[in-house]
């Protein structure tokens, strides 16, 4: 009971949080944060996934037209994929650890270019949060809205996933553990720990007057817990902001 209105993250992260949204609500428009979130449902990602590098990249396209990016205008590199070093670590039963991007976003002779490892393919929810956070870097960074040395830069991209309604994704694929026999293989992705996606999508059920939202049934556990505790501190701490 005494903690029931404790926000999951603390004071700085809380106002960064908060913060960012309001300056992304300002840049982007309410529009965008009021329409269906997207969600790792058939209605959305319809059909068969193979993974194969000719799905990828027309996912990657796919996804341009829920981020308002002309994919005509972008450039698209599926990275090669050794899978070596996991087929050994499976042989021997090991436990295999990885962090950081999964894809890598440049500019190339004014051109934006979004790159994905061909080895996301066996992981599709995943793929699309990495997918995401790479459009995302051509709004903010290609459209010269931030600076491209901005030290919270990446943090910001990933919360620009959660205002484009990819919460579910990005806040899922923060950290996955898979065990499969004796391997047990723990995957972290993105650049925001679970406790600040469930805020941010605690904000962001907020500020589209969801109190209880249906959407939040497809997050794990984690996150899932993390939002309802941000959802309790934000009826006692309401934001300083609407989107309406």
């Amino acid at each position: 009971m005494f903690g029931a209105t404790r926000c999951p993250v603390g004071p700085e992260e809380r106002a960064w949080i908060e913060e960012s949204l309001a300056w992304l609500l300002a840049e982007f428009g309410p529009e965008v944060l009021l329409r269906p979130p997207v969600l790792p449902t058939a209605e959305h990602f319809p059909g068969p996934f193979d993974g194969s590098p000719e799905q990828i990249r027309a996912l990657v396209v796919r996804l341009c037209g829920d981020f308002g990016v002309d994919p005509d205008g972008l450039s698209i590199e599926i990275e090669e994929y050794d899978p070596q070093a996991d087929r050994m670590a499976a042989e021997l039963g090991l436990t295999v650890s990885s962090s950081g991007a999964a894809g890598h976003f440049r500019i190339e002779h004014g051109r934006p270019v979004v790159a994905v490892g061909q080895e996301q393919g066996a992981r599709p929810l995943s793929l699309v949060a990495t997918i995401a956070h790479e459009l995302g870097h051509v709004r903010l960074i290609a459209e010269r809205r931030t600076d491209p040395d901005r030290p919270d830069g990446e943090p910001l991209t990933d919360l620009l996933t959660v205002f484009f309604g990819f919460g579910v994704f990005n806040a899922n694929a923060a950290f996955t553990r898979t065990v499969d026999g004796d391997r047990i293989s723990r995957h972290r992705l993105g650049y925001l720990p679970q406790e600040a996606y469930g805020y941010a999508l605690a904000c962001y059920a907020h500020l589209r007057g969801e109190a209880r939202p249906g959407w939040a049934a497809h997050l794990d556990t984690n996150p899932r817990g993390y939002l309802r505790q941000g959802a309790r501190f934000l009826r006692h701490h309401p934001l300083p902001f609407t989107a309406r």
